[in-house]
């Protein structure tokens, strides 16, 4: 077996695929896995579980071998294929099943792959949460085949399941016969939207919809504004409405307006926030900590109550489930939903409340979105540095005078700009992210900070 620990991430399990994991890891994942469950559920039969995968090359041997292991482990396994991250939440929580594996490496490049591992209700399996259990029992092999072997079932239709749950939340007469393209960068996004734009009257205009796992487009991570080039462009070309983009397994959705502009996501974000509180008035609605005011500000306008998230999507979960939150957006693209089945990202969902909303509004995408870009954002700046704790520290005896909030690294909250500083995961980098009232202010604050983070 082909083993490096690092492949253990805080929020799901990744790497380079035949370097630093094998299709005999995924097998013993699989009854790893079960091994964990079995001690949970405190039995020993009629566990079951759903098994998917992305378009990627390794993904069906991986998945193979997986399944593999969760049968010889004695559980009952439903086996949904292809199909995007969302879509698997959707069949555990949905058919209320006792977890499950996805095999994809999101947006990594075309050498990886990994896994993503829940458990009932879609509730992630993180680093502190059962990841490390896993990793544990694999080292130390302690692992066991059942007497009983699990049977495998197929499904093939809980995708068009997932499409009629989606459209309950919208009214689909109010959305207008707008014209969207979308680019799914040869990825997961392309099954459901294809399946989504067949039951409303917008028209689809489909970008890189090929399933390909070696990406031949450009990389599935829209969060990168050079991978929005193509929908940019093509969003004029046609004289689109709007533009959408996902990524590779299809957990998370951009947006671009009929200009051509990417449509900054914490404003997304507090129009989502807006949307959903018409829904349940005077509900939580939570944001993770990196600077995006706009939504604060649209969350209470709207009668929310904003409540604050630490950065990653198994945290962001837990929280809305354990404190009631009932919507909530994390500033790279993943946007969630609270509801009765299970708490996980609801991209189709979201697409459908942005296609409603501006169909109501009257108005162009442009229009409507233009008006909320209050604040100078800029962008995320990953540095590399010695110590990363050492450096928290001393951010803040530096900005002591700010308003300090240490959820998540360092928060730092001034009248005029506001900014986090979060140490890496994985690596000895920090990412600082910095938001201000003005152009000027942003660009002058954010030179400071960088120059007080380089010791210059």
């Amino acid at each position: 077996m082909l083993l490096n620990e690092k492949i253990f991430k805080a929020y799901d399990i990744r790497g380079v695929y035949a370097k630093d994991f094998d299709e005999k890891f995924a097998y013993k994942l699989g009854l790893a896995y079960a091994q964990m469950r079995k001690d949970e559920l405190k039995k020993e039969q009629s566990i079951k579980v759903v098994v998917a995968r992305d378009m990627r090359l390794s993904s069906p041997q991986l998945q193979k071998y997986l399944i593999d292991g969760l049968l010889d482990a004695g559980l009952d396994v439903l086996d949904i294929g292809l199909n995007s991250t969302p879509t698997f939440y959707f069949a555990v929580a949905k058919l209320n099943y006792d977890g499950g594996i996805i095999v994809s490496a999101s947006h990594n490049p075309a050498i990886w792959n990994g896994f993503k591992v829940v458990r009932n209700r879609a509730m992630p399996v993180g680093g502190d949460t059962g990841l490390e259990k896993i990793k544990n029992l694999i080292l130390k092999n302690s692992l066991n085949l059942s007497k009983t072997k699990g049977k495998l079932q197929l499904n093939n239709f809980i995708l068009d399941e997932e499409v009629e749950h989606s459209l309950s939340f919208v009214n689909t007469e109010k959305i207008k016969p707008m014209k969207i393209v979308v680019d799914a960068a040869n990825s997961m996004g392309s099954p459901y939207c294809k399946k989504l734009f067949e039951k409303i009257p917008a028209t689809l205009i489909p970008v890189n919809f090929e399933l390909d796992g070696t990406f031949p487009s450009h990389e599935a991570d829209p969060l990168k504004e050079d991978n929005l080039k193509q929908l940019k462009d093509r969003v004029l070309s046609e004289s689109a409405d709007l533009g959408v983009a996902t990524d590779g397994d299809g957990d998370r959705v951009f947006f671009v307006d009929n200009k051509g502009k990417a449509i900054n996501q914490a404003i997304i974000r507090g129009i989502l926030a807006k949307i959903f509180l018409r829904d349940k008035p005077g509900s939580k609605i939570a944001y993770d900590v990196r600077p995006g005011k706009i939504t604060q500000d649209l969350i209470i306008e709207n009668g929310g109550i904003p409540v604050v998230s630490r950065v990653g999507h198994s945290l962001i979960k837990d929280q809305a489930i354990k404190e009631n939150i009932y919507f909530a957006g994390e500033s790279s693209g993943h946007f969630f939903l609270n509801m009765d089945i299970g708490c996980y990202e609801v991209p189709m969902i979201v697409i459908l409340k942005i296609l409603e909303e501006l169909s109501t509004a009257n108005i162009s995408a442009s229009e409507y979105f233009s008006p909320y870009n209050k604040y100078y954002h800029s962008g995320e700046i990953n540095l590399e540095v010695q110590d990363k704790e050492v450096l928290l520290k001393k951010i803040i005896e530096k900005y002591k005078d700010g308003k300090i909030n240490l959820l998540d690294g360092v928060s730092v909250t001034y009248e005029d700009f506001w900014f986090n500083v979060r140490a890496s995961n994985t690596e000895e980098k920090i990412r600082l992210n910095l938001e201000a009232i003005t152009k000027k202010t942003m660009e002058e604050k954010t030179q400071a900070v960088l120059k007080f983070i380089k010791n210059e």
